[in-house]
């Protein structure tokens, strides 16, 4: 997220992991919109490329992080809203006292609605500080995850967050959808699922006293099981402190399908220590099995050459695994480096035959460090009850 001077940057088919929704009690604050069918359902976290209800973005609401690009990052983001709703219909929230220019900029939308909520906030990064959605046979939850500001507060990444922190509460009010507050505090970023009880997570944005002081790895793990309905997490080591993130998993591997991840490899002139990650990862990735004990396949995905994008600053992401899968498309960033950028749609349009490839310029977005899936939160479809 981008500061004035520096800036951020199933279960095994209902198995045993699984979340009953009746255990729940009181960690739900409302009644789910959609019922409940007899019995207990169980709760996980599906995969993003399920069917969505809608997908949730926010307006940047603070010169005081933007700065003079306040306006353009908006321009970004009114953009990608309007691009996502050429497939599903978008809720983007804003401040009551920015929504008439947050309407203004996006427009009615395309074949889908864009609808601002008023709802206050404090930045962009609704991956992060909104809810993170578990499903399950007729029913549907929201986990609240504690938005800290990851962890920030004293060092020089800190942003306001107060307002970010209470949108995952208002949103699932608002949508009517029960609240579960998690076991441990953390973002939708650092989470990364196939929808089949499989979890990418790195330990340096989850492991880290900024965000579960005291915990140990297994306790983390074991609050990530509980709560989000999981039987396996593979652990990538990360990289703590050198962006405001503690490197979330949505900038380094993403599943595409169960058994199927895609790797960022870090383009040209990428720094030394990144690279170390990239190598780190693919080293565990290429060794480790999933929740149903497959060997999972690894495609790698290649950033661009850092001298010919459009993007500058040290925090600019740019990376091409931060995509977003909406209903029917995939929504991957362009960055300007030409061979690069269409390398990446070639991958994946591979990846996702079945969806457009839809590449959106976000120059301004990624120099804050985040990227299209740090933008995004999708509300996925109530599965049919049994």
């Amino acid at each position: 997220m981008h500061l004035p001077t520096t800036s951020r940057r199933r279960l095994l088919q209902l198995g045993a992991a699984a979340l009953p929704l009746a255990a729940l009690g009181a960690a739900f604050a409302a009644p789910a919109r959609a019922a409940a069918p007899a019995g207990t359902p169980t709760l996980r976290m599906p995969a993003e490329t399920d069917r969505h209800e809608r997908t949730f973005m926010a307006w940047p609401a603070l010169a005081s992080i933007w700065g003079d690009q306040l306006g353009a990052v908006r321009g970004d983001i009114a953009n990608l809203a309007y691009q996502i709703s050429r497939y599903e219909p978008v809720v983007l929230i804003a401040r009551p006292d920015q929504a008439a220019d947050a309407r203004y900029a996006c427009g009615p939308g395309a074949a889908y609605a864009i609808t601002v909520l008023e709802l206050a906030d404090d930045d962009l990064w609704i991956r992060d500080f909104g809810p993170t959605f578990v499903t399950g046979p007729g029913a549907i939850a929201g986990v609240d995850t504690g938005f800290n500001g990851w962890g920030k507060t004293g060092t020089p990444y800190y942003q306001p967050f107060a307002e970010d922190a209470a949108v995952a509460a208002g949103l699932l009010a608002e949508f009517g959808v029960d609240r579960i507050r998690a076991s441990f505090t953390g973002e939708g970023g650092a989470l990364e699922t196939d929808g089949q009880g499989t979890l990418l997570a790195t330990v340096s944005s989850l492991v880290n006293a900024n965000r579960n002081p005291g915990m140990s790895q297994d306790q983390v793990e074991q609050a990530l099981k509980s709560t989000l309905g999981l039987d396996k997490v593979i652990w990538l080591a990360g990289l703590a402190g050198q962006d405001i993130t503690d490197d979330h998993v949505d900038c380094l591997a993403r599943f595409t399908a169960p058994g199927r991840v895609v790797l960022d490899r870090p383009g040209p002139g990428t720094a030394q220590l990144w690279i170390d990650v990239y190598q780190q990862a693919k080293q565990v990735l290429q060794s480790a099995t999933d929740a149903q004990g497959r060997a999972l396949t690894v495609v790698e995905l290649p950033g661009p050459d850092r001298s010919l994008i459009r993007g500058t600053g040290k925090d600019f992401l740019s990376s091409y695994t931060n995509f977003y899968t909406a209903n029917g498309a995939v929504f991957v960033p362009q960055f300007g480096d030409g061979g690069a950028d269409a390398t990446a749609y070639a991958i994946l349009q591979a990846e996702f035959p079945g969806r457009d490839v839809v590449q959106v310029a976000i120059d301004t977005i990624a120099s804050g460090g985040g990227g299209i899936h740090c933008a995004t939160q999708s509300q996925p479809a109530v599965p049919p009850a049994a």
